[in-house]
């Protein structure tokens, strides 16, 4: 009898397809099985990472090149769209559209299926993204670390929340999709061993401002993730388990979420 069980998922087929479905990087996606998708949601942080970095540096050579805190912090907001294509935008209209209807699961599934954006997409997108560019433009204006720190954790939090949000126990509202395709995918003690590695990972950016600050990143990240957590329950309840569209809400909540706590502390 020939044995089927796809092959465990190598480090390279892990940040691949963590790279390729995350991000806008030309990163050839080679493999689409379980075991990727398990490797790809735990490296999704890493991804994370060379996003926030990007959008960092985008922001301090604005700053260098003379531009003021706002325009900084759109470029950093800006940069972390187009790296992803834009998709977790999108993923956050189309749940706040689903959501925001008061239809049954079926219903609303259908409605964030739409290409279009309803009002309750155009609202939560606009706030959200007014929310990140001020908070940024607040953390820039203290010091350019403040904003490039802010930008890393900010993006470290938006992709751990999706390496939670495929732990094992969460099902999809799909049977087809990025949302089948990941969900379930990740056990949950690997989970929990990343959000720490994750938060660790947030402390040492903080860190060069002090003790402080390396504790104040770490916790803004842990509770970006609460929040990430509170709209997955939602969805749980209202949609029956997650979807593309969800993964992508959870990572623009979590990484609004770490912006504003670095911007009130």
């Amino acid at each position: 009898m020939t044995d089927t069980t796809p092959a465990r998922a190598t480090p390279g087929d892990a940040l691949r397809f963590a790279f390729g479905t995350l991000t806008v990087l030309p990163v050839p996606l080679t493999r689409w099985d379980r075991p990727a998708a398990r490797g790809g949601m735990l490296a999704a942080p890493l991804a994370g990472l060379v996003v926030g970095g990007c959008a960092a540096t985008a922001g301090l050579l604005l700053l260098l090149l003379g531009a003021g805190p706002p325009l900084a912090a759109v470029a950093t907001v800006a940069t972390s769209a187009v790296l992803t294509r834009g998709l977790h935008l999108d993923g956050l209209a189309d749940v706040a559209d689903g959501l925001g209807s008061g239809k049954p699961a079926e219903d609303a599934l259908r409605i964030m299926k739409q290409s279009d954006i309803g009002p309750f997409g155009v609202i939560t997108l606009l706030l959200t993204l007014l929310g990140q560019v001020a908070a940024l433009a607040q953390l820039y204006a203290a010091g350019r670390s403040h904003g490039a720190v802010a930008a890393v954790a900010a993006a470290l939090a938006a992709r751990c929340a999706l390496t939670l949000a495929a732990r094992a126990g969460v099902p999809a509202a799909r049977p087809d999709g990025l949302g089948a395709a990941v969900a379930g995918a990740v056990p949950v003690p690997a989970a929990l061993a990343v959000t720490a590695l994750t938060a660790a990972a947030a402390a040492g950016a903080g860190a060069p401002g002090g003790p402080y600050r390396a504790a104040h990143t770490a916790a803004a990240v842990l509770v970006a993730l609460v929040c990430a957590e509170l709209l997955l329950r939602r969805c749980r309840r209202r949609l029956g388990g997650v979807t593309g569209d969800v993964f992508g809400a959870l990572a623009e909540t979590a990484a609004t979420a770490a912006l504003l706590v670095l911007a009130l502390g």
